[in-house]
């Protein structure tokens, strides 16, 4: 039987940290040169019995890490490759509009509504789309176009401009409570106050409210 070493009580991850060496670890925290206590045979001995003893677990951690790597990578090759289907079908969008086609644009701009809801490239599709609608007098397909960016649009200052040319839109169309409410629902008008004053003033005036108008 080999005579003790000394270091029969260390605890568990401080042997773990050693590997098959468990000897080199004095209580003190220092290494010890490993010839003073190991002959070259002890030491394959040793190495053997604790790769037996902890073989699987450096496998299965390796096979994590390898994997993991891999499961990042096919997660950036696959956020990649949705930005550019996005922004293909955004470029698609602004062609048709531009070609004075709206209705030929739909197509593009649902499949971004549909695949693509949180993308900005969304966002500034729904936003040309209203502005497309409104100058074509379609104030109701303008109001929907809106509607989805206020609710979707990334950053949040797309869906607050969003929700105030909504609500330029329902008072166009007579809806001055609608208008109003919109307004009220915004989460904040940090950055927007004049155009939200007009817009509520401009509101109140219609529903002959001008004590409210001019406050606004």
């Amino acid at each position: 039987m080999m005579p003790g070493t000394g270091f029969e009580n260390i605890s568990s991850p401080y042997r773990l940290f050693a590997g098959p060496f468990p000897g080199l670890i004095l209580n003190d925290g220092l290494i010890k040169s490993m010839s003073d206590l190991y002959d070259t045979h002890e030491q394959g001995e040793r190495v053997k019995s604790w790769l037996r003893e902890n073989g699987s677990a450096i496998i299965m951690g390796l096979v994590l890490a390898f994997g993991s790597m891999y499961g990042f990578k096919q997660w950036q090759i696959w956020e990649t490759s949705k930005r550019q289907q996005a922004s293909a079908e955004y470029q698609m969008v602004i062609n048709w509009i531009e070609a004075e086609n709206i209705d030929a644009a739909v197509p593009n701009y649902e499949v971004l509504k549909s695949e693509y809801p949180k993308s900005a490239y969304t966002a500034m599709a729904s936003m040309m789309m209203a502005k497309a609608r409104l100058q074509a007098g379609q104030l109701d397909l303008s109001a929907s176009a809106l509607t989805h960016a206020m609710e979707n649009a990334q950053p949040a200052a797309v869906k607050i401009i969003a929700r105030s040319r909504l609500a330029r839109v329902r008072l166009s169309q007579g809806d001055t409570v609608t208008a109003l409410n919109l307004l009220d629902g915004a989460a904040s008008e940090i950055g927007f106050e004049a155009q939200f004053a007009e817009i509520r003033g401009d509101s109140h005036r219609a529903n002959g409210e001008a004590e409210l108008a001019s406050e606004s």
